[in-house]
């Protein structure tokens, strides 16, 4: 089968610039006295030193896709991945290497990618279907079909400025796959969308890949992935680590995620992670009386979370925590606020028997007056719960996402 893309020595380099004074200093001190100078017409002022670095976000990628192929592009954050699909999608030159591509290309890498902003649904349809190459007799015949799909009829004639971001993500996602390109570029912008949409995009991509149209998708959550594509990139540090079947590129993924994981972060003032409303100072799991054996199945547990509320605003922390494949496993949130100035104390507790053997991420949202997000942290801790010797026959893995201990019965008629 013959290429659709073909990727030789592939490299995007940036040119990153820095600004440093002689000694460190905390963003209150900057700000204060850049306050003060302007009251002051002369005086002492701090050597600010330019400089500027090379960053390659990819280098010497190289790889082929066959017409056909659905392509996963898996890594972690700042491995490569959107930046690569920006590349293949024409949106930014390469520094260095070529690529080849034999087809039109449809992508939808951003919220409002393609989208003119004082134009309705209606009317981005159409340009985005003359961007992509269709004549206006093509656009009419798929229209009523990509409305449908979207669910946007009753704001078709709205500027799309006033679209929320999930109405921007359907009519986008409507218009790329309806107007057949034979090459479907998606980002994780998917992740905007409900459930029930992403669900809807899956079957989509699904079906424009059976009508031999190619699809290159990128998601940090592995069970879409694994059940779209067939064949998978691994980028790590801008670079192709793996390439292969999807399956062997998953398992090697996660296995090397152990190298991540962390139960504890102590941060200083100047050094903690957070914004000009709060900054972490403590993030830990703490276990009872343990015993270096770590978490299994059965061990309950505390995470714990101390921070400087900066603001006397009323915060709350809210919890996610995610599994390895990129599957929320629960969200919630703290009861009590944090109503003023200090430095506060957070703890959820994990009762026993309710995670499954897996590794996991700990997500942390701080919510202002109850409905909006000033920060958040994404993994901010990272820890394994371990299976244990279990009675009977069974000893491979135990399905689902949680595991808990329910009341059981079974009883002779």
């Amino acid at each position: 089968m013959a290429n659709i893309i073909r990727v030789e020595g592939l490299g995007k380099k940036y040119l990153i610039g820095h600004q440093t004074e002689e000694k460190y200093t905390a963003l209150r001190d900057v700000i204060a006295r850049r306050a003060k100078g302007l009251f002051k017409s002369g005086g002492n002022r701090t050597a600010v030193k330019e400089t500027t670095e090379e960053f390659w976000a990819l280098r010497g990628i190289s790889f082929d896709i066959q017409q056909g192929d659905r392509i996963g592009i898996v890594g972690r954050n700042g491995a490569g991945k959107s930046t690569l699909l920006k590349v293949l999608s024409r949106i930014t030159e390469p520094s260095e290497g070529r690529i080849i591509i034999n087809g039109r290309v449809a992508s939808l890498l951003e919220v409002g990618t393609g989208f003119h902003p004082e134009l309705t649904g209606r009317e981005n349809v159409f340009l985005n279907g003359a961007i992509l190459g269709m004549s206006r007799s093509e656009i009419r015949k798929k229209f009523d079909e990509i409305v449908a799909f979207a669910e946007v009829e009753r704001f078709l004639d709205t500027p799309v400025k006033r679209y929320s971001s999930g109405m921007y993500v359907r009519l986008a996602f409507a218009v790329a796959a309806h107007l057949e390109p034979e090459i479907l570029i998606v980002d994780e912008v998917l992740a905007v969308g409900d459930a029930q949409f992403q669900k809807k995009c899956l079957g989509k991509m699904q079906d424009v890949s059976a009508a031999g149209r190619t699809v290159l998708f990128v998601s940090h959550n592995m069970t879409a992935i694994q059940t779209l594509c067939n064949k998978g990139v691994l980028l790590k540090k801008g670079k192709v680590e793996l390439d292969g079947p999807i399956e062997e590129v998953i398992e090697h993924y996660l296995e090397n995620q152990v190298d991540f994981l962390t139960k504890f972060e102590c941060f200083l003032p100047e050094e903690a992670p957070g914004n000009e409303y709060v900054r972490i100072k403590r993030a830990e799991i703490k276990l009872p009386g343990d015993d270096g054996t770590g978490i299994t199945v059965e061990t309950p547990f505390d995470i714990e979370f101390e921070f400087w509320n900066l603001r006397k605003y009323s915060l709350h922390l809210s919890l996610a925590l995610w599994n390895m494949k990129g599957e929320c496993i629960f969200n919630v949130g703290s009861v009590s606020t944090a109503s003023k100035e200090g430095i506060y104390r957070s703890r959820c507790h994990i009762p026993a028997n309710l995670l499954n053997d897996d590794k996991y991420f700990v997500q942390i949202f701080f919510i202002k007056d109850g409905s909006v997000c000033v920060y958040e942290q994404n993994e901010i801790l990272c820890f394994e719960v371990f299976d244990i010797p279990r009675a009977g026959n069974w000893f491979g893995k135990w399905i689902g996402a949680v595991r808990p201990k329910l009341s059981f019965s079974l009883e002779e008629c």
